[in-house]
Parts: structure tokens; sequence; C-alpha cells
């Protein structure tokens, strides 16, 4: 529907230009729905109820079976994770299922190395709390960062412009630092079960609006974006353990899922994604103006923007890749992986960079989500 994504192009325009230029108020739902949105979202905070624990800690080295004894200096790639509690992992209870930790061990499969994890994201947090995040993170040097924000600012009604400035300013500070930043934009909030209409299709718009006007600011800053959107929509409709007990935030089988479509962009991002093995050869990929790209990747899930060339008149491009995203293992069609799962911090990777581009996502970033327990937090804060 070209007319439906011209204009949500226009709507991410108009707010990264205003978090760009010191805009903060421009909101992303009109006055009038206000008291619709602030009712229904407290029926649904009540239908979904408390997580109760601590979200594991996952901070270590992975894959030291790839640490080269007789090279003294060889020092671990550090990966930075921050964000909010889908970045924490909130919802598993082993260390080995969180994010952090899938893609850590992702990581260190395909560039056969050791990768050291440092993770300062924060259960609630929002894109304001970004800029404390990026000062914590610094002290480690890390080579790359994966960020993970933007639920907490749509059902906080954090304005847009706000939000989008405050992660934008994030991704400059990275990069200054010689980091590659990677930020999985805003997930479609429609998906979740407990939230129903009108409330679903509101949150889906502004999810997806924001998610767009994300995506802008951080390659306009100089990162790259993979959108979650409803990555795990229709997984979550079939299979009711893609949710912790909350039915809001993901299992240790959800995150795999969201870890497998961020791993190909993350490894990208440092060189190291195998291109004729990882990608098939009807890949979808284009150029397209900066605007649509970033409406495009929003109602598509797994696809990557990336910057592209600038063209005449100052007018920004951006390359828009759909990666390859592997189905969940024991799904159907989708033959199980013979890697064995990782057991947290310090535990080896086996496999090439080729195995890793097909496997390494499988069933060892998937282990035992079926004996995962809640962890706590408001229900609110994502």
């Amino acid at each position: 529907m070209p007319g439906v994504q011209q204009s949500r192009a226009r709507v991410a325009r108009r707010i990264a230009t205003a978090a760009a230029y010191g805009g903060g108020g421009l909101g992303l739902l009109g006055a009038g729905l206000a008291g619709l949105v602030i009712t229904e979202s407290r029926l649904a905070v009540r239908a979904i109820g408390l997580l109760e624990g601590d979200p594991p800690k996952a901070d270590g080295v992975y894959g030291t079976d790839f640490a080269d004894p007789g090279c003294t200096e060889q020092e671990p790639v550090v990966l930075a994770l921050l964000g909010d509690s889908t970045a924490v992992g909130l919802g598993v209870r082993r260390s080995r299922e969180t994010p952090g930790a899938l893609l850590a061990t992702g990581l260190a499969a395909v560039a056969e190395r050791p990768v050291r994890l440092v993770n300062v994201a924060v259960s609630g947090a929002r894109s304001d709390d970004l800029g404390r995040q990026v000062r914590l993170a610094s002290v480690a040097r890390p080579q790359v960062a994966v960020i993970i924000i933007g639920a907490n600012d749509v059902t906080r009604r954090t304005p847009a412009a706000q939000a989008v400035r405050h992660l934008g300013e994030a991704v400059r500070d990275l990069s200054t630092l010689g980091c590659e930043v990677v930020v999985a934009t805003c997930p479609d909030l429609g998906t979740i079960k407990p939230v129903r209409p009108p409330l679903r299709w509101l949150v889906r718009r502004v999810s997806r609006q924001l998610a767009a006007a994300q995506t802008i600011a951080v390659v306009e800053s100089g990162g790259r974006t993979v959108s979650l959107g409803s990555l795990l929509g229709p997984e979550f409709a079939a299979r009711p353990e893609m949710f912790a007990s909350d039915r809001f935030h993901p299992s240790a089988q959800g995150y795999a899922t969201a870890a497998m479509a961020v791993l190909p962009s993350l490894c990208a991002a440092l060189d190291l994604w195998p291109q004729a093995e990882a990608e098939p050869p009807a890949r979808r990929e284009a150029v397209l103006p900066m605007a649509v790209a970033a409406a495009t990747a929003a109602g598509q899930s797994g696809t990557e923007v990336a910057a592209g060339a600038v063209g005449a008149g100052g007018r920004r491009w951006a390359l828009v890749k759909h990666r390859l995203r592997l189905g969940l293992p024991g799904a159907e069609g989708v033959a199980p992986s013979a890697a064995d799962p990782t057991t947290g911090p310090s535990a080896g990777t086996a496999g090439t960079a080729g195995t890793a581009a097909t496997t390494a996502t499988g069933t060892a970033l998937a282990a035992e989500s079926a004996n995962s327990q809640p962890s706590t937090d408001d229900v609110r804060a994502t």
C-alpha cells in the first residue's frame, strides 16, 4: 500500500526532524485519544499481571574455546548491551537464555574469537536513560553495541521526538568511541495478547511510527537498525510458550527468535557475516530514500537499514536488507542443530564461521525455554 507507506514515511521524518532540531513535545497520539489509551492500558496491565524474581546476570566471556593459547595479546571482542528489560532478558531464569548471552555466543561462533559481554541495560528504562547507560558501557571500550529500546516510551507516553533525540545522541556518542552500533527498534506492541482493540490498533500504529523515526535517527547518527516489528506476533499466537508467564515479556524461545534476527546485523557491523553462506540468492535488498526505508522496515520484521549514499541536494538514501532469519528450533520444517547449548560465560562455542551462520542461532540459542520461570518487573516496563 504505497499511500500508507508514504504516510508513515512522512510521520517518521517529521518526528526525526523535530528530534534533530530540539523538538520535544511531538507525540504519536492525538490528545483526544489519550483518555482511551490510559483506560485501556490500565485494563491491559491488570490482565498481564506481575513477574517475580530478578533477571539473571549474563556478563562475562563467551567462546573461550576460540582463544589462541599461543597469542597472549588476543583480547575478546567487547559487546555492550543497552536498553530496557528486553535487553536484560526479563522473563527467563538462566543467564544463557538472555539476549546478551545468545548474541555473545553467536558472535563468538561467527568471529571464532572470545566475546566479552557487558550488559548495562535496566528493566523499565526509557530512551532518556541511554545517556547514563552509554557512560557505563564506555568504561569497557566496546567494539560493538546493541541497543533495544522504545517499548517503555510508548507505554509511558514519552514524546516521540524526545525519545528519538536521546537515542540518536546515544548512537553518536558510541560511534565517537569507535564503536559500531546496532539498534533493535521498538517492537509492535499490538501483538501482545492482553492488549485488546481499540488499544491494540493504536499501540500498533504508535509502535511502528516510533520504530520508523528511530531508524532515521540511528542511521543518520552512524548506526544501523533491525526491525523487531511483529517478529514474535505470529509465533506467539500459535505457540504460547513464546511468552513468559505474564504474557507480555518473551520466554527463552521468544528471546532466541529475536536474537536470530539481530545476530546477522551484529556480525555484519563488524564485517564478519559470511555473505555467501548466510544470504540466499533471492534475498530482498533495495536502496530507498531514508524515510521510505524506515517506514518499510517498520512494517517488515527482521529488516536491516544501514546508511547508503547521499544523493543530489543532500538527499539521504538507505540500504534496506532482509537478512536471513532461521526458524525456531523444533518448528515445522526446521532441522534441529547438533550444537550444544551454552552454559553461560566462559563456555566454549563449537563450529566454524560458516556453520555458525546457519546453526549458531539454532538450538544453541534456545536452550530449555520450557522450564524458564518468570522474573520481576512492573509489567508496564519492558
